[in-house]
């Protein structure tokens, strides 16, 4: 049979790393597609640097749109990022006829709904595994893996940058601001880490493990998104205390009043498989009715890893090319007249477990004070620990942290209660507020 021509644009970390998997796994890749694979064109602004990585094996361009419409290309594959020329170049592969695989997550985020629509009306397909967790097959699982099950939940660690950031706290006691400089000089970060530690980058890829998961539109305006930069290392360390590590999760629940869907430092027991995963690796927990609770980990990121994901999604495009459209997997797991309406739940409706950490005056009646307004709150405590006076401030200090762990309630219901012990003249500080989950 004829190999199927890809055009790649960009040819970066991720990009080189396709055209290497490709050109030393070439042999073995054909054996289970049944066709060569062959990047024929590719696309770069620094046309130096991409002959540096393909050699003569390929055609080079500093303009993208010479691969999208150029009639030989069978598949594009998009490796540039961002929200627009990355949109326009897919928009229009698409409506060339030519499949697309990207891994550019961000974009189908925001854009995915127009640009699935779009490949539907064409009838092609749109491959992203690489999008959400690098190297881990995790689309794949929810979408083919689980498909006879009720998907229940999802929690996923699914940025390297803020797990390896939280790891390093944890493990070294430092501040955010030296571990994030840390990240930063080891190339985990970048130089601008927003995105990452502002908990963006983890929404966008929650937001499509969502709608695979749960049969949904891609909602990522929706998600509440909340970032690890407002962390204190003694947060870390009286959770560790307690039984607790701290992640950054992502979270997504069928509920029977729709869907939550969000990302936060959460608290997870330490027994769990999750919460100790380290460093710059990623894994995501799913719960099925029928299979129960699958994990799945491994690199998040890099060069490989995130390719091996890129060439999986070209292999399965190579045995479904020429099948009828209707006869290949939907894209988001469901067929498109089938999606649900379900509403994301806002934040106020959440229920779930807390984490408080008040600086208060060392002084009788004040943890009287603040159990009261729990208490009429309906808010029940799991556990309560106070630190010692000299622990906080020193010998002389007239300061103390209390940590309460309670049950579950309603994020309104804490939102409330927490306005009122904040306005208590024995709170010395802003209140921390930390979610916690059991993940059982």
């Amino acid at each position: 049979m004829e190999a199927i021509r890809i055009g790649l644009l960009g040819v970066g970390t991720v990009g080189a790393g396709v055209f290497q998997v490709l050109a030393r796994n070439g042999g073995e890749i054909e054996r289970r597609s049944g066709r060569r694979l062959q990047v024929t064109q590719v696309a770069r602004r620094d046309t130096a640097a991409a002959k540096a990585v393909v050699g003569d094996a390929a055609g080079i361009s500093s303009d993208p749109w010479r691969v999208v419409n150029d009639p030989n290309i069978d598949v594009v594959v998009e490796l540039m990022g961002g929200y627009t020329l990355a949109k326009d170049l897919v928009l229009k592969a698409i409506a060339n006829g030519k499949h697309v695989v990207t891994a550019n997550k961000a974009l189908l985020a925001v854009h995915g709904g127009e640009i699935f629509e779009a490949a539907r009306r064409q009838g092609v397909v749109v491959a992203f595994e690489a999008a959400v967790a690098g190297g881990i097959p995790i689309i794949k699982t929810l979408r083919e893996g689980m498909s006879a099950n009720r998907v229940d939940w999802l929690a996923g660690i699914i940025n390297g940058t803020t797990n390896f950031i939280l790891s390093e706290m944890r493990d070294k006691g430092l501040a955010f601001d030296a571990v994030l400089a840390e990240a930063q000089r080891l190339g985990y970060a970048e130089a601008d880490p927003t995105f990452d530690i502002e908990g963006v980058d983890a929404a966008h890829k929650l937001s499509l493990m969502s709608a695979i998961a749960f049969g949904v539109p891609v909602q990522f305006d929706q998600c509440y998104t909340e970032g690890i930069t407002q962390l204190q290392t003694q947060d870390i360390r009286y959770a560790e205390q307690l039984g607790y590590r701290i992640k950054l999760l992502g979270i997504t629940k069928r509920v029977e009043s729709g869907v939550e869907l969000r990302v936060h430092p959460t608290l997870v027991p330490s027994e769990r498989l999750i919460a100790n995963v380290e460093g710059p690796m990623n894994a995501v927990v799913a719960h099925g009715d029928a299979v129960g609770t699958v994990l799945s980990y491994g690199q998040g990121a890099g060069s490989e890893p995130t390719a091996s994901a890129v060439v999986a999604d070209l292999v399965d495009l190579s045995r479904v090319m020429d099948a009828d459209a209707a006869h290949r997997v939907p894209v988001l797991g469901f067929q498109p007249a089938h999606l649900s309406d379900a509403a994301v739940l806002p934040m106020s409706e959440i229920v779930t477990s807390y984490y408080l950490r008040l600086r208060v005056k060392d002084e009788a009646g004040v943890l009287a004070q603040l159990t009261a307004i729990l208490a009429e709150s309906n808010i029940s405590i799991d556990a309560l620990l106070q630190r010692e006076a000299a622990e906080v401030g020193g010998e002389d200090s007239h300061q103390t942290d209390l940590i309460v762990l309670t049950h579950d309630t309603r994020e309104g219901l804490m939102n409330q209660a927490l306005a009122r012990m904040a306005s208590l003249p024995s709170v010395l500080a802003p209140i921390t507020r930390i979610r916690k989950e059991n993940l059982a």
